[in-house]
């Protein structure tokens, strides 16, 4: 009984705390906005709006509003260089022209030379038939003395043994009549002229998304490590390994100076291999949106895909030679090229087979890579821009989507590396970085998007890094040249 009397006193203290906190059951009225007899007004915990106000401020003070000001930068620098920009634009031009101006005047002396030399030719003709008349007038005049001589003979014998030679005389010789060359001027076709002069390439306008990481990151944030680690070495078989590229699996396609390309899992056991019909070696392989393998075989000019295991051209080049190629976000294909006679080098944009953008040159009309037929690796970084590792240069060239020339990396001083910068494999990751191998130095070297050197990887005791690939989770994958080895390098972590 004692305890059923405490019971009901709990239940009926709860019971008349609820009545009283209730404003439709409580004797004490609620706050009520002036302007409203009957709403509520709700109540709201004054410290946590402070917290809310002070973290938008710091968003506003430290992100927003400092990328506001870089973006407005960037298009105050872009108008401030528009007038010296398009005034080298009608220098060139200007030069155009004088070259052209040139050259017309070595082809109108050099046809002056030319009619110099018909007319020595026309006044010896006409000076070699004079010559023939005026030898036939001397024997006339001869001939009309010996005639006088002979009237005027008493002798019978001049008259008798006289000749005549009227008939040679009658056999006039012909008349030669030379006509003087004619120039014919040829009609002058403006449009064809006007392609012949040069090209204005049209405004290309290249929209970057800006991604602010605020609340809710497109992707995890990832540092770098202070020391990379080793995760696991695959030995490829591979003579001379020299490229690498990742699955979403996690499996990688290898190959080096061999005429097989092998597929392995992260155990390093061999999944496939295929081998190339042509027996030479492949310049570089890449995995396509569907998970198809892609290889270049340079001696036949060709871009390969494999499909369901049967091999199918893809891109056939004329006149050019086939180097390096990527994959895009966007499933376009990326290859770098050069020139058959090596004098030139090119990246030209794919959408299947068909050419869809070529980047050759700097917006002054300088090439943007070396002329050579030297390695050149190529990728498509986060933010869309193109990064080649221009090997013979010394050079990561950088470019936007449009082709328009970003910046250019040339190497980071140190004591510790002592020979010249020549990078080969090229990769990005998650958060825009670039990686780039640097064989002679036997290490990687990190860059921001914005090609500002970040670190070296230089310990794991890599030898001869050449061709690289990051996976979905920033595993770096190196192909050792030398060795024939895939190192698997963890060498950043999630930012928590």
């Amino acid at each position: 009984m004692c305890n059923k009397n405490v019971w009901m006193t709990t239940k009926m203290s709860k019971l008349n705390m609820r009545l009283n906190m209730d404003p439709r059951h409580s004797a004490q009225d609620v706050h009520r906005c002036d302007l409203c007899d009957t709403k509520i007004v709700h109540s709201y915990c004054d410290f946590c709006h402070k917290e809310n106000i002070e973290k938008d401020t710091e968003e506003l003070v430290n992100l927003i509003s400092p990328t506001y000001e870089e973006i407005a930068r960037d298009l105050e620098n872009q108008l401030a260089n528009l007038d010296g920009g398009y005034e080298k634009l009608t220098t060139t031009m200007s030069k155009q022209g004088e070259q052209w101006h040139k050259e017309i005047d070595i082809v109108i002396n050099k046809m002056k030379t030319e009619i110099s030399k018909i007319k020595v030719k026309h006044r010896d003709i006409l000076q070699t038939h004079l010559g023939e008349i005026k030898q036939i007038q001397s024997l006339i005049k001869q001939t009309l003395m010996a005639i006088k001589e002979i009237e005027k003979s008493t002798e019978v014998s001049p008259a008798i043994n006289y000749n005549s030679k009227i008939r040679e005389f009658s056999k006039l010789p012909p008349k030669i009549e030379v006509s003087l060359p004619r120039f014919i001027p040829k009609p002058i076709d403006r449009e064809k002229l006007y392609s012949l002069f040069g090209q204005i390439m049209p405004l290309s306008t290249a929209t970057e998304k800006n991604n602010l990481l605020l609340n809710h990151p497109t992707t995890s944030v990832r540092e770098l490590l202070d020391e990379p680690q080793l995760v696991t070495t695959i030995q490829t078989g591979h003579e001379k390994l020299r490229n690498v590229t990742c699955l979403n699996d996690g499996s990688i396609w290898t190959s080096g100076e061999t005429n097989d390309i092998k597929c392995f899992n992260t155990e390093g056991l061999v999944l496939q291999t295929i081998k190339k019909k042509s027996g030479i070696f492949p310049n570089d392989i890449a995995v396509d949106s569907d998970g198809d393998l892609l290889y270049i075989s340079a001696i036949t000019r060709t871009v390969f895909k494999v499909k369901n295991g049967q091999t199918e051209v893809l891109i056939r080049l004329q006149g050019w030679k086939p180097g390096k190629l990527c994959v895009t976000s966007t499933g376009d294909i990326l290859v770098t090229m050069f020139s058959k006679d090596g004098t030139q080098s090119k990246v030209i944009r794919y959408s299947g087979s068909t050419e869809k953008r070529v980047i050759q040159f700097d917006d002054e009309g300088k090439p943007l890579y070396s002329g050579n037929n030297n390695t050149k690796y190529i990728t498509e970084n986060r933010n869309h821009d193109i990064c080649v590792a221009d090997w013979a240069a010394g050079t990561v060239v950088v470019v936007n989507q449009g082709g328009k020339l970003r910046w250019r990396y040339t190497g980071y001083p140190s004591f510790t590396k002592n020979r010249s910068f020549k990078p080969f494999g090229i990769t990005t990751d998650s958060q825009s970085r670039i990686l780039t191998a640097d064989s002679d130095n036997h290490c990687i070297h990190i860059l921001d998007k914005k090609g500002q050197f970040l670190r070296y990887i230089d310990d794991c005791d890599l030898k001869d890094p050449w061709g690289v690939c990051v996976d979905n989770n920033d595993n770096l994958f190196v192909c050792e040249f030398y060795k024939g080895n895939v190192k698997k390098i963890k060498y950043s972590k999630l930012l928590l």
